[in-house]
């Protein structure tokens, strides 16, 4: 696995290079935004690890450029506990996942091992329901026209598409998409649903997600 890591503060740089370096991965270690974009035009990579707040041009500005070009390498960003609006912002730009600083080695190479896992997992399993078709090979939500998901968007869509029919409560929702991730909570999992209702009306789709903040949600085919 080939991995870009972006992140200016060099002892922590060199630290997170040499432990993803023992566990395998081939890594790209840069120092600023505007090298991150440089490589990315040359190179392709399994994973990409941004930190937000970088010299020349910042962690999300490279996610801006990278996912206008269609190029959907996932994307872990790195964050302060104070960049709260930063992470809401990767995440609409299409960041696949955060970690916040400071942070166990350990998690991070967990974060990493489940966005590259759950590519290969998710590959060649499209589903469908009413009027959408989720695509797995490129993460994206289609019916009218079409959108790209962020793998928790996608987790979350497929969670509810393979559950329909079924009321899916908030911590079912929190158990098996997020998982193990101590940062998420009962409004992570309002801010998704609120992204994924965002998503199907950006693709004209009749399908809506039905369910209020902290309750249940299920999906329902609704009229064109």
């Amino acid at each position: 696995m080939k991995l870009l890591l972006a992140e200016d503060t060099r002892d922590l740089n060199r630290a997170l290079t040499a432990v993803l370096s023992r566990n395998d991965y081939e890594v790209d270690a840069v120092y600023d935004g505007a090298a991150a974009s440089e490589r990315l035009e040359e190179e392709t990579y399994d994973v990409i690890v941004l930190d937000i707040m970088m010299p020349k041009k910042d962690g999300l500005q490279v996610l801006a450029d990278l996912r206008a070009q269609n190029i959907m390498t996932p994307v872990l960003l790195l964050t302060a506990k104070a960049e709260i609006d930063d992470r809401v912002t990767g995440l609409d730009a299409g960041a696949d996942d955060y970690l916040t600083k400071p942070f166990a080695m350990q998690e991070l190479l967990a974060r990493v091992r489940s966005l590259t896992r759950r590519q290969t997992v998710y590959a060649g399993t499209d589903l469908q329901f009413g009027d959408i078709r989720l695509n797995a090979d490129c993460f994206e939500l289609s019916s009218g026209n079409s959108v790209r998901l962020s793998l928790r968007e996608f987790e979350l869509m497929r969670t509810l598409i393979m559950h329909r029919g079924r009321e899916l409560d908030t911590g079912y929702l929190l158990e098996h998409v997020w998982g193990h991730d101590e940062e998420a909570g009962p409004d992570t999992v309002w801010l998704y649903i609120s992204y994924l209702r965002g998503k199907l009306q950006a693709v004209n789709s009749a399908v809506v997600i039905v369910g209020e903040r902290g309750g249940s949600f299920h999906l329902e085919e609704g009229k064109s």
